[in-house]
C-alpha cells in the first residue's frame, strides 16, 4: 500500500511533480525567480538579440555559432524545406476535418520513410535529420493550412528568416518587420522548456534506440492534449466570450467563484510570472496598435490579469498573450499548437540527441495499492 512517505518521494500525488528523472544541460528553469535559461543563456537576452536558427544551433551544439559556423547552418533550413511528393498527397488524402495537430502528428511520421538519412545513426545523420524536420515541418503546417483551403502549397523564400518563410507560406504576402520579429520571438520562446510532457515523452521514446521521427511523432501527440498544448487557443476563446475590458472583472470573479481554471494562469514549476509571458507583452503591444478590434481583446486580457493578481495570486504564463501576438498576424486559432510543437521540435531534438548520449532505457517503478493474496475461484463456481 502507497504511503504519505512514498508519494512525498515519487511526487504521484502530483503528476511526478518535483522528480528529478535525470540531468539534463539543455534548459534550467528557475521557477521561484521566474528565469528560464538555453544552454546558459537568459531567455530575456536571447529574445533581444538571438534568431530561431540560431537558439537551434546552440540548443543542438550547447553553444553559439561563430559566423563561419552559423553560416552554411543556417541555409540547410530552407535547403530542407522540400516535402516529399508522398507526404503531400498523405495531407490532401486525410479527412476535411482533420485537426492541424493531426495532419502534423501524420504528416511527421510519414516524414520518417521518405528521409535520405533513414536508418542511418551517426550522429552527424542524426543531426541532418533533426535539421530536415524543422524545415519540414514548417513546410507541413503551412502547406496543410493551404491544402484544406483549397490552394496550393507556397515555397520557400531563399535568404529569408524561418519566422518570415511561415508567415510568407501560409498567404503568400511578404509579412511586416514587426511581425517578423514577433514571430521570431515566439518561436525562440517555445523552443525548450525542460522535462515538460511532451519533451519527457520524446526522451522516453528514443531511450528505446527509437528513431528521431518516432520520438517526434509521440511528442506531437502528448503535446496535443489539452492539458499540455492548446492552452494559449483556450486564452484567446475566453477573451472572445467575455465580450470587452467593461465585464472581464466580473467574469474571472465568477470563474474563480465556481473554482473553474482560467486559461492562461499557473505554471507547475513557476512561482511568480513567468517570463516569456513578459516578454511577449511588448511584442502585443506593438502588433495591435491602430486595430480597435485586437486593442479592446488585449484590454480585456490586462483586465483578467489584474483582477487575477488581486484574487487569486496566480500569475500568467507564456499562453496568456501568446494567441494575442498569433492573432494580430492573421493566425487562425488551430495553428497555435502547431506552432508551438514546431517550435518545440528543436528542443525536443536536443533532448533526444542528450538522451542518446548517454543512454539507459527510461523504465520508472509503481507504488502497487491494489488487492494482494486473492485466491482464484473456477468460472462455473463464480
Amino acid at each position: 500500500m502507497a504511503t504519505a512517505a512514498s508519494n512525498e518521494k515519487m511526487g504521484k500525488t502530483g503528476g511526478l511533480a518535483d522528480v528529478v528523472a535525470t540531468d539534463s544541460s539543455v534548459c534550467y528553469i528557475d521557477g521561484d525567480k521566474g528565469r528560464l535559461i538555453y544552454r546558459g543563456y537568459d531567455i530575456a537576452d536571447l529574445c533581444e538579440h538571438s534568431t530561431f536558427r540560431e537558439t537551434a544551433y546552440l540548443l543542438w551544439y550547447g553553444k553559439l555559432p561563430t559566423k563561419s559556423e552559423f553560416e552554411p547552418f543556417q541555409k540547410l533550413f530552407i535547403g530542407n524545406m522540400q516535402l516529399p511528393i508522398e507526404t503531400i498527397m498523405v495531407l490532401k488524402l486525410l479527412p476535411h476535418r482533420a485537426t492541424p495537430m493531426e495532419a502534423l502528428r501524420t504528416g511527421v511520421s510519414s516524414l520518417g520513410n521518405f528521409d535520405p538519412d533513414s536508418g542511418v545513426t551517426d550522429p552527424a545523420a542524426i543531426q541532418r535529420k533533426c535539421t530536415r524536420l524543422i524545415g519540414r515541418m514548417m513546410m507541413l503546417i503551412c502547406a496543410h493550412d493551404r491544402v484544406r483551403n483549397g490552394l496550393d502549397p507556397i515555397p520557400p523564400v531563399d535568404g529569408k528568416s524561418l519566422a518570415y518563410n511561415f508567415l510568407y507560406m501560409r498567404t503568400g504576402a511578404a509579412p511586416s518587420a514587426e511581425a517578423e520579429r514577433a514571430m521570431e520571438v515566439q518561436l525562440i520562446l517555445h523552443a525548450d522548456h525542460e522535462l515538460n510532457a511532451s519533451t519527457f515523452a520524446a526522451r522516453v521514446i528514443a531511450s528505446t534506440k527509437s528513431d528521431v521521427y518516432s520520438s517526434v511523432t509521440g511528442a506531437i501527440g502528448a503535446l496535443k492534449g489539452p492539458l499540455h498544448g492548446g492552452a494559449n487557443e483556450q486564452v484567446i476563446e475566453m477573451l472572445d466570450k467575455i465580450g470587452g475590458p467593461e465585464k472581464a472583472e466580473q467574469a474571472v470573479k465568477d470563474m474563480l467563484a465556481k473554482k473553474f481554471k482560467v486559461p492562461g494562469f499557473g505554471h507547475r514549476v513557476y512561482r511568480t510570472t513567468d517570463p516569456r509571458a513578459n516578454i511577449l507583452r511588448k511584442h502585443a503591444e506593438l502588433l495591435i496598435k491602430g486595430n480597435k478590434d485586437l486593442e479592446r481583446v488585449y484590454q480585456t486580457a490586462v483586465v483578467v490579469e489584474k483582477t487575477m493578481l488581486e484574487n487569486s495570486k496566480v500569475y500568467p504564463n507564456v499562453d496568456f498573450l501568446s494567441g494575442i501576438v498569433y492573432r494580430a498576424m492573421g493566425i487562425p486559432n488551430d495553428l497555435f499548437t502547431p506552432i508551438f510543437a514546431l517550435s518545440r521540435a528543436v528542443g525536443w531534438t536536443a533532448h533526444i540527441q542528450e538522451q542518446w548520449s548517454n543512454n539507459r532505457i527510461i523504465r520508472p517503478r509503481a507504488e502497487y495499492t491494489g488487492a494482494m493474496e486473492l485466491q482464484y475461484v473456477p468460472l462455473n463456481k463464480r
